[in-house]
């Protein structure tokens, strides 16, 4: 069927033409550094990256990358969002929660065709290194063009000590460029973007079946090029909390800090398998092992994100004399060790002197490390039906704790999120947890649970996928279910009748500011998206 563009009634615009509000959210040059490996020492890297192919999906993700979007803050990206689709010529429906789904016209030709969803999420994880000033509800994220040696050099976009946001900035960008390319056959589409996926799928839950009317959805949120997802895990939050009573540091006590760091972090559910160092984990190993019988805690502060393997923490704790040498000595057992067995190179504990008047009991603290050291981390079981597929695991993501006004009590608590394909083993490692937690005497709370999503091999719109991707490529791509969590179970539930894929660009290190996205993926990928909507606009 040979199909056209439509007139949408207004002319074609390229990105930064749109409007001044959009210009103005756009990262400033002279914030950025030149860009050596190539390109002329007079261009910018955002001069560098709008050059690269394809131009509009780079454009529309220079300008997400320029709008602050932390999980349930998203307010600025969607103004952004909504002035980026009127300028553009399309209506747009805002639900009670947040999420936007902009209406598409079909290309001329192809208005017989089924509705097709594309599909995204707004916000991003906010993670950043130490030391790095970056303040994520009111800075640009400084985007870098850079090259990976560890893969031929291949051209990458990441950031500058904080994570990218290609997750899921790429994709919501993928759509637009989709959407608003005169290049690009489709039927008609909604574009559904979603809020506060990284945070508990807030949007997602929030959608029922008179949100949109298109029942075959392409999820953009998949981060392997050669893969189509037919299924995920499902996952659910445990939280623990402690109030314990502060007392005065006895005279003649020693106050040290134990601080971990350069750890590599990342995604809970995609990098789990890897059993990469948890700095919860090596900070209690360290504290239980050499702070001896008088150890009293005085704060801890580990971790940033249920969803992101934790990269750093410290606490401050309090003991007899000699504890800052006993504890020094448990560090370099515990470095040497996280090294070697999790293959953290850059693992550094460090043990140095602090100060404070107050702290918890000894034997509250023992029972608090206790728990931390009992609580599940890492992968508890592998698929059965899928060849190393994860199917279930506990991420110890957090142990935050805050003092009261008056300074007499401490509140820690402590998140946990527990992900599975199988609903008996997400139930049984939450109540495992939970059963850890009240007899170490917290309180417990359970949240942000989400159902997996069940594999359809016989899906209609895989089969459309699989062989668009055979015949652009040259062979079959990878079918699976993957361990991290998808909006697509949830949709699949609430909506009902979902015939669904997931697909996406290459990108390395999400949830932590090592996250990076390939730019000749993100070439492959937008040609995959391309080719599937030019056939789906051919169905009659």
């Amino acid at each position: 069927m040979d199909c056209v563009h439509p007139v949408r009634g207004v002319p074609y615009r390229s990105f930064f033409e749109i409007s001044e509000v959009e210009r103005s959210w756009i990262v400033p040059r002279d914030a950025l550094e030149p860009f050596h490996n190539g390109v002329p020492d007079t261009m910018t890297a955002l001069d560098a990256i709008t050059t690269l192919e394809p131009t509009l999906v780079w454009k529309f993700f220079i300008g997400m990358a320029a709008v602050p979007r932390p999980s349930k803050r998203e307010e600025k990206i969607r103004e952004h969002m909504k002035n980026v689709v009127s300028g553009a010529g399309f209506d747009f429906r805002e639900d009670a929660c947040g999420n936007l789904v902009v209406n598409v016209p079909a290309s001329k030709g192809c208005e017989k065709a089924p509705i097709i969803v594309l599909q995204a999420h707004l916000d991003m994880v906010c993670e950043k290194n130490a030391g790095t000033k970056h303040d994520f509800d009111n800075d640009p994220i400084k985007l870098i063009l850079d090259k990976d040696p560890a893969k031929n050099d291949e051209p990458i976009v990441c950031a500058d000590g904080t994570t990218l946001g290609a997750d899921n900035g790429i994709g919501v960008a993928m759509a637009m460029a989709a959407a608003t390319s005169p290049d690009v056959k489709h039927p008609r589409l909604e574009l559904l973007f979603t809020l506060d996926e990284e945070d508990g799928m807030t949007g997602a839950k929030a959608l029922t079946p008179e949100s949109f009317r298109g029942r075959t959805m392409l999820n953009l949120d998949t981060e392997e090029d050669d893969y189509l997802l037919i299924g995920c895990a499902g996952g659910c939050d445990t939280v623990l909390t402690w109030s314990l009573g502060l007392a005065p540091i006895d005279s003649g006590d020693e106050v040290v800090r134990v601080s971990v760091t350069g750890l590599r972090g990342g995604h809970s559910g995609c990098d789990i398998v890897e059993n990469r160092g948890n700095a919860v984990k090596l900070l209690t190993q360290t504290l239980l092992r050499g702070g001896g019988e008088s150890l009293r805690i005085v704060s801890i502060n580990a971790g940033s994100k249920r969803n992101a393997i934790p990269r750093e923490g410290n606490a401050i704790v309090c003991g007899s004399t000699g504890l800052r040498d006993r504890l020094a000595a448990a560090a370099k057992e515990v470095e040497a060790g996280g090294k070697d067995a999790s293959a953290e190179p850059n693992l550094s504990i460090v043990v140095e002197t602090d100060q404070a008047s107050a702290a918890v009991g000894v034997a509250e603290t023992t029972t608090f490390l206790g728990a931390l050291a009992s609580c599940p981390s890492g992968v508890m079981g592998m698929s059965r039906k899928v060849a190393g597929l994860v199917e279930t695991s506990n991420n110890l993501a957090t142990a935050q704790g805050s003092i009261s006004d008056d300074g007499k009590t401490l509140t820690i608590e402590v998140a946990n999120l527990s992900r599975s394909s199988s609903e008996v083993w997400k139930t049984a490692t939450a109540e495992q947890i939970a059963s850890i937690g009240r007899l170490a005497g917290a309180t417990v709370r359970h949240q942000n649970e989400y159902p997996g999503w069940d594999p359809q091999p016989d899906s209609k719109v895989l089969g459309v996928c699989k062989g668009v991707y055979e015949k652009l490529f040259g062979e079959s791509p990878h079918i699976q279910a993957i361990h991290a969590g998808l909006e697509c179970g949830i949709i699949g539930k609430l909506v009902g009748d979902m015939d669904m894929v997931s697909l996406g660009p290459y990108i390395l290190g999400a949830h932590s500011p090592d996250e990076r996205v390939y730019v000749n993926s993100v070439a492959r990928s937008w040609k995959l998206l391309v080719a599937v909507l030019d056939e789906l606009s051919r169905a009659d």
